[in-house]
This record gives structure tokens, C-alpha cells and sequence, in this order.
């Protein structure tokens, strides 16, 4: 693949975003979005966080270690993210967005 003058790839590896996508939604059964942050609620320190939403936006129960590795995986895929934000990783097109910027988009 031809890199940019940057070291990037020419052209993104969509491959692996995709095939993450199918990974995750056999792993959790019903997932259409993840979000991914290091604020989670009940800890005072930086801490891993996802929360799994079905296609109603209805928060679906996942264990702890499930949805560590869902978030661990959808972080190795994009190492380039400012993850000082919020992401969310939407299955359906395997593509991932800031989710200040999805608020936004819904007027909030």
C-alpha cells in the first residue's frame, strides 16, 4: 500500500474496521453502537468505559470484561483518535465519531 509523506497509509484500512464490526456484533448479540471513553461514571480516575446501545438506542447489559475488550479492540483500530473525547463506533457502516459531535447533530 503507498504511504503518504506522513507515513500514513494512502488509503484507510477499512478492512479491519469492518471486520471489528462483525467481531463485535456476534460477540454482543443485538449491539448497533458502542461508545468508548475514559470517564467512567462511578470512578474518580481515567477509566475505560463503553455502553452498548441496540438499533431503539435501548443501553444493553454487558459484563464488565465484554465490554473492556470491545473498547480495548475499537481503540487498537483507531490509535489516532483524540481519546481525551467520547467515540462512538456505530456497527452498521463500521464507522466511528466523536459522540460531542453526535449531540450536536441532534441540536442538542
Amino acid at each position: 500500500m503507498l504511504a503518504m509523506p506522513s507515513g500514513n497509509s494512502a488509503c484507510p484500512d477499512t478492512g479491519s474496521r469492518r471486520r471489528l464490526a462483525v467481531q463485535l456484533a456476534d460477540m454482543i448479540r443485538g449491539a448497533a453502537t458502542i461508545r468508548v471513553a475514559f470517564t467512567e461514571p462511578r470512578q474518580r480516575w481515567p477509566h475505560l468505559h463503553a455502553v452498548v446501545k441496540d438499533e431503539t438506542g435501548t443501553t444493553l447489559e454487558v459484563g464488565r470484561t465484554t465490554a473492556t475488550v470491545a473498547a480495548r479492540w475499537i481503540l487498537r483500530v483507531w490509535p489516532e483518535a483524540d481519546w481525551t473525547r467520547p467515540h462512538t463506533f456505530r456497527l452498521s457502516d463500521a464507522t466511528l465519531i466523536r459522540s460531542d459531535l453526535l449531540a450536536v447533530g441532534r441540536g442538542r
